[in-house]
């Protein structure tokens, strides 16, 4: 059985990401519904607020796989270029928080570019978070490569949907137009 949310008062108290009450509501309710066992793949780390909402909703038979290669770069709109430094930073804030919840044995952590690490998940994705680079190609990449590994009855959450114009492209590109995807709503940027 998971634990989730209600049950782990605190959880996400002073974890620093940009995901609101009701996102956080969205990721765990994706995962929560589903059967015990799979998959769940996050493309974007940051500090670990995310990562420990999809680890808390996941029975205890599903693999959560957070992929982010805390490069201090993508942080932001105009933080392209990497900064070491501050990657490393985000990088033991990020383990210090799983830490903190409890859910850092629950969490494989691939340290790596999301278009370098599509060998390091070799299954079926059950439910796919996206909230990595924000450019279009990268985003267009990430839905390409990633969102093709999930089968038909999965789902795909992507954040800043409605807030990143590389994001809103390369969802309009390759999301609206395959046929395999629908459209179930959204929580603020959070497409579902």
């Amino acid at each position: 059985m998971s634990a989730d949310l209600h049950t782990t008062p605190g959880a996400l108290d002073g974890v620093e990401g940009w995901l609101s009450p009701d996102q956080v509501a969205a990721l765990h309710g994706a995962r929560a519904g589903r059967a015990r066992g799979g998959q769940i793949v996050e493309i974007g780390s940051f500090r670990g607020r995310s990562a420990i909402t999809l680890a808390l909703a996941a029975p205890a038979s599903a693999a959560v796989v957070c992929i982010d290669p805390h490069l201090g770069s993508d942080r932001g709109p105009r933080e392209i270029a990497a900064q070491p430094a501050l990657g490393e930073d985000d990088n033991a804030v990020f383990l210090a928080n799983l830490a903190a919840a409890g859910v850092d044995s629950r969490v494989r952590y691939v340290r790596s570019c999301s278009s370098e690490a599509l060998d390091d998940v070799s299954r079926a994705i059950d439910v796919l978070f996206v909230d990595g680079a924000h450019r279009y190609g990268p985003a267009l990449d990430d839905l390409r490569h990633w969102g093709d590994r999930v089968p038909v009855g999965g789902t795909m959450l992507v954040h800043d949907s409605f807030s990143s114009i590389g994001v809103t492209g390369a969802l309009l590109r390759h999301v609206l137009l395959h046929r395999g995807w629908r459209y179930r709503g959204r929580a603020r940027s959070l497409a579902v």
